[in-house]
């Protein structure tokens, strides 16, 4: 996979209406299952700063008791 898989294309610009601009369903419902998959594991992981490699903390977990 690539290290950067989406740019900001900062040459390209369009106009677009509020409405048009606000359409972030639609986009999404044209591309593929495994387009809005990568994607969306793409985010979490520049949010969470891992890549898919790194190992989960799993002592981070706590139990506690219900009173």
């Amino acid at each position: 996979m690539d290290k950067q898989p989406y740019r900001l294309d900062r040459k390209k610009v369009t106009s677009l209406t509020f409405n048009d601009a606000d359409d972030h369903v639609n986009y999404w419902l044209e591309r593929t299952e495994d387009e809005r998959l990568n994607a969306a594991c793409y985010i979490i992981n520049q949010i969470f700063g891992v890549t898919p490699q790194t190992k989960v903390d799993r002592t981070i977990n706590d139990k506690r008791k219900q009173p």
